[in-house]
């Protein structure tokens, strides 16, 4: 990765993790600049330290005032920005440097190095908080004797055991704090105020006081207070990061879904295996039988059948001939086929889809969460309050004996002692884990249950949603087609004969329900048709209707269905259906009963669509849509007020799980569309996704329960701290109590049989 500018970054965010300092400028962000289909410079940059919804609108508010700026998206998932201006506009430079003013670092975009600096924030944060926790340990064994022993310890003893703590607290502290510390001066450059601004404030004070306190051999020392309170800090700040780190990105995995080699045809008729990067419109690629295309482009030579289930939702193979489209991910099913390339990797369907993704998870990264609202409340009275109480303390005496009242002064120690107790009585420990430790309860239950889920703020996204969207194939059905039809054993294992030499999806049902058998002798297999074999002189055909029984009327029932004829002799219709999973109508139920409309949403054929819809006793159904229409749909559910949960497993279902306010995958999904999607449901039942969501609720209400304990727990101590009855020690445990209250009430969430 070449490095363009590093910045600390990460004003503004109350849970970030402050990226290194600034480095040295090594290359022309110039050099990564390339041209979109309308013609526009667009620069793709990995940014560092932004953590929440603020970040997206402080960067993209940013850069679209920038004059010539016509579009900037930030994908908090990944961290990449994408930035597109009209030529000649500006210089990249000017964007490279806009966002060093705004306080964050960017970076050439790498998907690689966006999961090592994922990876290495965890590791950080788990290193602070295991030396904040050994520290306060190992300080306890120095604190317990001066409290218990405070009126027979001597003052020398006393003095030796604060030094001791001093020895270790410090350097702990110092280091232990480093997230807070450097969120906190990036915010105080670009002039603005975060949580970590009074946490910095009070580590930094009652550090600064227990060592003046320890000098002066006076009787209290706060260096266990501080090094506990880094250390609850901390346990909120690594559970939410870890929750965060769930949430991987679709995109990276969509895109890997292509394939990554092609074998080109040269000039010469000589074949040559490239890397799908390097194919450039016009070359010819060699597609044999079960290969996945890499691109999209037009068919030149050859006749088969290709499995574009993944793309579009349809079960049936699509023929494949001459001069027809074939699209990025589509698997050739039967034969050979010559392929024109009609669009580089970065413009295939599938990279169109990716595009969608992240416009969706985009839209879903600006959901504030219920910690973020209560926080921005916070920093700004807290600072008033603490300000106001030094100088109240100070200052307060003198103004009171101007108006003939009898006060006296207390001193600038005890003024700041008493600003210390307020932040630290005030600190966010208790909302900082208020959300976190529910959070972290709720996706443990849900994880016994069979339900992943992946990131922190889909439980309070799933606990909002009144409309459930599924889709059919594989999510609502088995993704399988099963035979439905009685047929003699000799004409089945007749027909399973030939079906054993085609990968057809109904060949391979076929010869699911006949089990055990040999293949036909001599057969061949027409693309698009069937497959064809001379046994004992007699003709046998297994097929399509027009293929191998033109005779015969055409029976539209929804189902999908082979054909097979041996000779003159009357055909046979194998039907086949794609099964519902055991508990989808109970589901569908369950939903309705907690207020939630469902509707079907499917690529298949209208007439399978509504076959399951029925059985599944869902009225509002629709057949035969694209990807992109999905995710219409989800826009249009959404601008009509409604919170729309997205449950499907397809690539075709990609952008819509993004799109989505809240998404759920079965087990069986592709690993693109899991890692679209908030929670993968494992097990082949859809009743967990209920429980999901009854979980999710009350998950919420914990949540809000913690809050509301939060404000209350602030509103009575606070003024006593300001009032000069509490200690910066006497605050600390205070503060250790209202965390363990709120950890307390969020394990409840696990002891209760159904919320």
């Amino acid at each position: 990765m070449v490095a363009l500018a590093l910045t600390a970054a990460d004003a503004g965010c109350p849970s970030g993790l402050a990226p290194p300092a600034e480095r040295e400028q090594r290359a022309d962000p110039g050099a990564f600049v390339r041209r979109d289909a309308q013609g526009r410079d667009v620069l793709e940059l990995l940014i560092q330290g932004a953590k929440c919804a603020g970040c997206i609108r402080k960067i993209e508010g940013g850069l679209l005032a920038m004059s010539g700026v016509d579009a900037a998206r930030l994908n908090l998932s990944t961290g990449r920005l994408a930035v597109a201006w009209a030529p000649g506009a500006l210089k990249p430079r000017d964007i490279v440097d806009a966002l060093t003013r705004m306080g964050y670092g960017a970076t050439a975009f790498d998907p690689e190095a966006a999961k090592q600096q994922v990876d290495e924030e965890g590791r950080r944060l788990l290193r602070y908080l295991a030396v904040s926790g050994f520290a306060a340990m190992n300080i306890m064994m120095f604190s317990v004797p001066i409290w218990s022993g405070h009126e027979e310890m001597g003052e020398g003893t006393r003095t030796l055991l604060h030094w001791v703590s001093a020895l270790i607290a410090i350097p702990a502290a110092l280091y232990a704090a480093q997230p807070f510390f450097g969120s906190a001066w990036v915010a105080l450059r670009a002039r603005r105020a975060n949580m970590d601004v009074p946490i910095s404030l009070a580590v930094f004070l009652t550090l600064g006081i227990s060592v003046s306190e320890t000098i002066q051999q006076g009787e209290h020392a706060y260096f266990d207070g501080i090094v506990m309170l880094l250390f609850f800090l901390l346990i909120g700040r690594y559970l939410d990061h870890r929750l965060r780190e769930r949430a991987r990105t679709a995109a990276r995995d969509l895109l890997a879904m292509q394939a990554v080699t092609a074998s080109r045809i040269e000039r010469d008729g000589s074949i040559t295996s490239i890397a799908s990067r390097d194919i450039a419109v016009g070359d010819r690629l060699l597609l044999a039988a079960g290969d996945r295309a890499p691109v999209d482009g037009l068919i030149e030579d050859g006749i088969s059948e290709l499995d574009c289930s993944m793309l579009t939702g349809e079960t049936a193979p699509q023929p494949a001939r001459p001069g027809g489209a074939i699209h990025a991910g589509s698997v050739n099913l039967t034969q050979r086929l010559i392929v024109r390339v009609g669009a580089r990797v970065q413009e295939s369907a599938i990279a169109e889809l990716a595009r969608l993704i992240e416009i969706g998870e985009q839209g879903r990264a600006k959901f504030v969460r219920l910690a973020d609202k209560a926080a921005a409340l916070y920093v700004p009275v807290v600072h008033s309050l603490a300000a106001l109480t030094f100088l109240g303390w100070l200052f307060g005496p003198t103004l009171l004996r101007m108006f003939g009242l009898e006060a006296a002064d207390v001193g600038v120690r005890q003024s700041i002692l008493n600003a210390v107790a307020v932040l630290i009585i005030t600190c966010p420990c208790a909302l900082g884990l208020a959300v976190p430790a529910v959070q972290v309860v709720a996706t443990g239950r849900l994880f016994k249950r069979g339900v992943l889920v992946k990131s922190g703020n889909a439980l309070e996204r799933l606990a909002q949603v009144d409309v459930a969207v599924f889709d059919k194939t594989g999510t609502l059905t088995l993704g399988k087609p099963k035979l439905t039809v009685q047929v003699d054993s000799e004409t089945l294992q007749a027909a399973a004969s030939l079906a054993r030499i085609s990968r057809h999806p109904l060949s391979r049902a076929l010869v699911e329900a006949a089990g055990p058998g040999t293949p036909v002798k001599d057969g061949r297999e027409v693309p698009g048709e069937g497959i064809e074999a001379c046994v004992d002189g007699v003709t046998w055909r297994l097929g399509r209707r027009t293929f191998a029984a033109p005779l015969m009327a055409d029976i539209s029932d929804g189902s999908a269905e082979l054909w097979f004829a041996r000779g003159d002799a009357q055909p046979t219709r194998f039907a086949f259906v794609d099964a519902l999973r055991a508990d989808a109508a109970q589901t569908i139920a369950a939903l309705a009963r907690r207020g939630i409309a469902v509707e079907l949403i499917s690529g298949d054929r209208p007439a399978a669509v509504e076959l399951a819809a029925r059985a599944a006793g869902i009225a509002h159904w629709r057949g035969g849509i694209s990807p992109s229409e999905k995710s219409r749909r989800l826009d249009e559910l959404k601008a009509q007020g409604k919170r729309p949960l997205m449950v499907g497993d397809g690539l075709n279902d990609t952008a819509a799980l993004a799109a989505a306010h809240a998404s759920a995958s079965p087990g069986t999904a592709l690993e693109a569309s899991q890692a679209a999607s908030d929670i993968v449901i494992q097990g082949a039942g859809l009743m967990p996704l209920v429980e999901a969501i009854d979980v999710a609720r009350a998950a919420k209400k914990r949540a809000i329960e913690n809050l509301r304990f939060s404000a209350l727990y602030n509103l009575i101590a606070a003024p006593t701290a300001a009032a000069g009855l509490l200690t910066p020690l006497i605050a600390a445990l205070a503060m250790s109590a209202s965390s363990l209250i709120v950890t307390l009430n969020a394990l409840r969430l696990q002891l209760e049989g159904r919320p």
